[in-house]
């Protein structure tokens, strides 16, 4: 038996000195596995097969992390894109991960984030698997590889109207309506809010000076009333160094998905994520004249280009702003 299938996934089948081999070619394509059995064949011939080392993504991930850290300022960008690849992978061999899987997790994720942050873990982990297979950790095609990158339109994005707030707040329990209010007011990503310290809030001064989790630097973002009399409850509350803990395990919250989910379909809307808040504290912003830099502070976007997305929704402004030039541009005789 040369070629043969478990679920949809092909496998190769040929002995090595007399031992059977049995591997993973990672991919459905019935041709596309021939070609590994060929090519393996070819191997053993030539004397250079090696057999491929069982190893998980986790475990992997440690070791290319290693590298990276050597090899790349961004590693950090690495750390946090391999948490979501593993909690959906799980402790898969790398043998193990299929064209399949890989399109399962990115139609999976983009329910959660934005199709350039898929694209970007997408990137990551075809990189790893051609890592692994440089270093004879994995063998046959990369399924990362196989799979279309989804298409980006930064100018599209989801925010929420003040009705839609309401009716998502009278849904919430009180936890997770301080937690949403709390976003929509500072603008700060989920991981941000949910490891938020009372060490980088100044009460006194009303801000927060925040390590940002996704870029590494720091972050002042003052306090407007609405956030600050959340804190002041919290503050009440306090148990530990986080500011907003589970009141169960006394611990930070990890993700709220599932609780959101909840609310959201009791209050009828779809397609709202902990991002969605983000996109709209930054809408809300330019909305209300204030200036693209200043925006770029507050949300601590690397450069205007990201922040000036969000220019391009101010309709209401940019209706007030030419209703202010009317009249102003009748006609002008001048006799000779």
């Amino acid at each position: 038996m040369a070629i043969y299938q478990r679920g949809r996934t092909w496998y190769v089948d040929f002995h090595v000195n007399g031992k059977r081999v049995q591997e993973s070619t990672g991919t459905k394509n019935k041709r596309e596995a021939e070609k590994i059995h060929a090519l393996r064949i070819s191997e053993v011939e030539r004397g250079v097969f090696q057999r491929t080392v069982k190893i998980t993504l986790p475990d992997f991930g440690k070791r290319y992390l290693d590298h990276a850290k050597s090899h790349k300022r961004s590693w950090l960008r690495d750390e946090q894109m391999m948490k979501h690849l593993e909690g959906f992978f799980g402790n898969v061999l790398l043998g193990d991960l299929t064209v399949l899987r890989v399109e399962e997790y990115q139609q999976s994720r983009v329910h959660e984030v934005c199709p350039a942050t898929v694209n970007r873990e997408h990137a990551l982990l075809k990189h790893m698997l051609n890592m692994a297979e440089r270093w004879n950790l994995r063998q046959g095609t990369n399924p990362a590889r196989m799979v279309k990158f989804l298409d980006e339109n930064n100018l599209k994005f989801q925010t929420l109207s003040a009705e839609d707030e309401q009716a998502l707040l009278s849904k919430c329990p009180a936890y997770l309506q301080d937690m949403i209010v709390f976003a929509l007011n500072t603008g700060l990503r989920s991981g941000d809010i949910f490891q938020l310290l009372w060490e980088e809030v100044d009460m006194e001064a009303r801000r927060l000076d925040k390590l940002v989790q996704k870029t590494r630097q720091q972050l002042e973002v003052p306090l407007n009333d609405s956030a600050y009399e959340i804190l002041v409850a919290w503050q009440a509350m306090k148990k530990g160094p986080y500011v907003f803990y589970n009141h169960m395990t006394g611990d930070c919250f990890r993700d709220l998905k599932a609780s959101l989910k909840i609310a959201c379909k009791e209050a009828g809307l779809t397609g709202i994520t902990w991002h969605i808040f983000r996109h709209t504290f930054a809408s809300r912003l330019i909305r209300e004249g204030v200036d693209i830099v200043t925006a770029k502070e507050l949300l601590g976007h690397s450069s205007v280009t990201v922040t000036m997305r969000y220019a391009h929704t101010n309709d209401e402004a940019k209706k007030a702003a030419v209703k202010k030039i009317t009249g102003s541009d009748r006609m002008v005789t001048i006799e000779p």
